[in-house]
């Protein structure tokens, strides 16, 4: 298992698992930074809350989660992740679907200019 960190505008990722029918990763937010609003036309995911702040978006609906909550996002729906809080946030995800690579991604906003 490769446990490198891959560093982004907002924080970074450890990939804890890359299989055929899934992918986990843990993801850590800085403080009052957040994800780019996006779609998967190829996979679903679970977000649970380990520490910290958060509100996702799901496609009209924002929903404030503290530590323990987690949300379900299918696929293709538009989602964020956002630290609107003043340590990081940590979070697991949890993806199910048919195809898992970066590629899948559809921005739709972007704070670091990558729509």
């Amino acid at each position: 298992m490769n446990t490198s960190e891959d560093h982004r505008p907002w924080g970074f990722y450890i990939v804890l698992a890359d299989q055929p029918d899934l992918k986990i990763k843990k993801i850590i937010v800085f403080p009052g930074k957040r994800l780019s609003l996006q779609s998967h036309r190829h996979r679903s995911e679970h977000w649970h809350i380990v520490s910290g702040e958060a509100v996702v978006t799901i496609d009209d609906n924002c929903i404030p989660l503290k530590a323990g909550g987690s949300v379900d996002i299918p696929a293709g729906a538009k989602h964020r992740m956002e630290n609107p809080g003043p340590e990081d946030l940590s979070f697991v995800e949890v993806q199910r679907g048919d195809y898992f690579g970066e590629d899948d991604i559809e921005r739709y906003e972007d704070d670091y200019g990558r729509v």
